[in-house]
């Protein structure tokens, strides 16, 4: 595929609620999106890089550069990148994922558009429905949290996942429970936040009858996340320690985690999520599709991944307006607890010129050829 151009484009949306990160309170959205041009079609990508480097060692300023200049030269130089080539026309620039993940998007957007294929049947999906469910973040006290839960069970969720930390895990937990019953699907999410130190506090948490405790040791402790298994009954799930479809099998295999978040951006692309995913198949063991409050464009790349066989736990792919007011596509919606995948060419999703335009706050061309 002849390669043209390509346009950086930094863009910042105010957040409905703020979102609390280990950096402290976000009130807006820096979004890097990169929109790649060719004789036959155009493709987008969103970054999914934070500002700063604090859920990953990556950040957005330092994904622009490493796509700048590294990514795109590589893709020029090959002449006419495939979807096949991509991986090892990367293969030399090491770590950078989520640069590697923007690039790819845009590059198999523009590839698909060109054949009119949807993303979603290139990459196997077999569901036009996806399960929402909702990630609820630390709130102000247990009556907060509970109309919170409460609001979004109201609006069809089909899941509800929690954030915990220590000094705000199992009373929580406990509180949703009593005042929702055992019905609910309940997980919790610790994002790192513990170590095996805490195994025993952990533990207090199997009597709540959760799906799964989600990512609670540090990225790199894949030995502690497999000791820390056999001391609980609730499966864990790993998230950011999934990094290829290497770490996952790894993983698996040390019996760290009984399921698997797979997160596009954060593995490197659509096409590793595949592999990702296939090494779960081939396991038995669930996957689901996180979520970075993408926009509309981020989230059509991850219901593709949310669609596919083994991807069968609700998905962290939420309605536009759970975090937007005005998003950068039409909005992405749901219906009793369910989005539809997107079907048409590419990721079967455009940005809106105006909404787009309001958004945008810097824009960069780069000529590939």
């Amino acid at each position: 595929m002849e390669l043209e151009g390509a346009e950086l484009r930094w863009m910042e949306l105010p957040l409905r609620e703020p979102f609390r990160t280990s950096m402290g309170i976000e009130r807006h959205r820096w979004i890097l999106l990169l929109r790649i041009v060719t004789p036959d079609a155009e493709g987008w990508g969103e970054c999914v890089a934070l500002p700063d480097p604090s859920y990953s060692a990556e950040y957005l300023d330092g994904a622009a550069e490493v796509v700048r200049r590294f990514l795109l030269p590589a893709l020029a130089a090959h002449g006419d990148p495939e979807p096949g080539d991509i991986a090892p026309i990367f293969a030399r620039v090491r770590g950078h994922r989520m640069a590697k993940a923007t690039v790819e998007t845009a590059l198999l957007d523009a590839w698909l558009r060109a054949r009119n294929r949807s993303c979603a049947t290139y990459l196997g999906a077999t569901r036009a429905v996806v399960a929402s469910g909702v990630s609820i973040g630390i709130v102000d006290g247990l009556p907060a949290l509970l109309d919170t839960v409460a609001t979004h069970l109201g609006e069809g969720y089909r899941r509800i996942k929690l954030k915990i930390e220590p000094g705000w895990d199992v009373e929580p937990v406990r509180a949703v429970r009593e005042r929702f019953g055992d019905d609910v699907l309940l997980q919790v999410d610790a994002n790192a936040a513990y170590t095996l130190a805490d195994a025993d506090r952990l533990a207090e948490l199997d009597e709540f009858g959760l799906a799964m405790l989600e990512q609670p040791l540090g990225e790199e402790d894949i030995g502690d996340h497999a000791v820390l298994a056999r001391r609980l009954r609730t499966p864990l799930c790993l998230d950011e320690s999934i990094v290829s479809a290497r770490a996952a099998a790894e993983a698996i295999r040390l019996g760290a985690c009984a399921v698997v978040n797979i997160k596009p951006g954060r593995v490197g692309g659509l096409l590793e999520s595949l592999r990702v995913h296939d090494v779960c198949v081939a396991a038995g063991i669930p996957a689901w599709c996180g979520g970075m409050l993408e926009t509309g464009l981020g989230q059509a790349a991850n219901l593709a991944v949310a669609a596919l066989p083994g991807c069968t736990e609700p998905a962290d792919i939420t309605p536009s307006g759970r975090y937007y007011d005005r998003d950068v596509t039409e909005p992405i919606e749901m219906a009793d607890g369910y989005i539809r995948v997107p079907d048409g060419p590419g990721l079967g999703i455009e940005p809106l010129p105006d909404a787009l335009a309001a958004a945008t706050t810097g824009t960069e061309w780069i000529p590939l050829r």
